[in-house]
């Protein structure tokens, strides 16, 4: 597997990454969760970038809506370690004559992860909000829940609350199996995978598959034996790396980074190179940007490849594209955004 990086830019406190299409050409994107920008990167070369806005900032999460032309949904204003109180969800339109309409559809403070999944044409929203309130950065006893409703486009954006009485309720992906597709979320009280309805007027689903304390998770079958592996950082900012293999009914721990140290962030199953692998990342310690694969499947045999070390990154996103694929890496302990071509 062949790597190669390229430097986009400096970027204080770079937590955000993403991608659409406008007009049929990729636009990277990645965005600060402290006060500054989001900018974005146009394909084929990324070489030049435009601002997609100037601020506030404080962008936890980017999710593209699917059937537009690149339009997409972010968080603003999450700030700090607490007093998230002004966090908010906006709705962002490319405009045909150049920029970007940026529009409020949603006040929910302590929102931190959310996407769209789509049933059927329609979009589902799902919101995961850290904690309620907060008094300092040690204070948990407001625990976080997950709020969700349907995403229409017009109007602001009405939710319930499907779940509370999560703690530290930090860790989201999507995952797609056998073609339907549903969220996963992680906090104190463990693994929870969410589905939302599959018909108009039914209801969401919530069922726990774990109950230690998980900061981050995600899932792919790393040994191709048709059963999903999962990847999960714990504690919360947790200072392992850990794979998980089902066997025999029973989750067990089949890999564990052998670097113990606080703020791993970094989670992604994904394939690279048509090698199904789990990306991975850390915010101390080496600051590692790394990757897991299977070297044998019988026995399983897990080994992690180091991309590159000293960038402590807060999230990545994987970009397929035509002979190569792209990790779009906010790397934010060293202050860049950066792209790892893969091929």
């Amino acid at each position: 597997m062949k790597i190669e990086k390229q430097f986009l830019t400096e970027m204080n406190r770079c937590y955000s990454a993403n991608s659409i299409v406008v007009d049929g050409q990729t636009r990277i994107m990645l965005a600060t969760e402290g006060e500054g920008p989001c900018l974005a990167w146009a394909g084929p070369d990324y070489s030049a970038s435009h601002t997609v806005w100037e601020g506030p900032g404080g962008t936890m999460s980017i999710a593209p809506i699917p059937g537009t032309n690149g339009e997409f949904l972010a968080v603003q204003k999450f700030f700090k370690m607490f007093q998230w109180e002004e966090a908010k969800v906006v709705h962002v339109r490319p405009l045909s004559a150049g920029g970007y309409e940026v529009t409020d559809i949603l006040h929910l403070p302590y929102i931190h992860r959310f996407d769209l999944l789509t049933v059927g044409g329609r979009h589902y929203f799902i919101g995961c909000t850290l904690a309620t309130t907060k008094d300092s950065k040690e204070d948990w006893s407001n625990p976080g829940k997950i709020w969700v409703g349907e995403f229409t486009g017009v109007g602001p954006l009405k939710l319930e609350v499907l779940k509370d009485g999560l703690t530290k309720n930090h860790g989201f992906s999507r995952l797609t199996r056998n073609g339907e597709v549903c969220a996963l979320v992680t906090c104190e009280q463990g693994a929870f995978e969410v589905t939302p309805p599959q018909t108009p007027g039914a209801e969401w689903s919530v069922e726990q598959f774990m109950d230690w304390p998980i900061s981050d998770i995600s899932a792919v079958d790393i040994d191709s034996d048709g059963e999903l592996e999962f990847a999960t950082i714990e504690p919360f900012h947790g200072t392992y790396f850990r794979i998980y293999k089902k066997i025999d009914g029973v989750f067990k721990k089949v890999f564990e980074h052998p670097e113990v140290t606080e703020f791993y962030h970094v989670v992604v199953g994904a394939t690279l190179a048509g090698t199904p692998v789990f990306i991975g990342g850390c915010r101390r310690g080496k600051q590692q940007l790394f990757y897991v694969y299977a070297s044998s499947s019988a026995p399983l045999e897990l080994r992690a490849e180091v991309i590159e070390e000293g960038v402590g990154p807060s999230n990545i996103y994987v970009l397929h594209e035509e002979k190569r694929d792209i990790i779009v890496s906010a790397n934010r302990e060293k202050a860049e955004a950066a792209l790892y071509f893969v091929s």
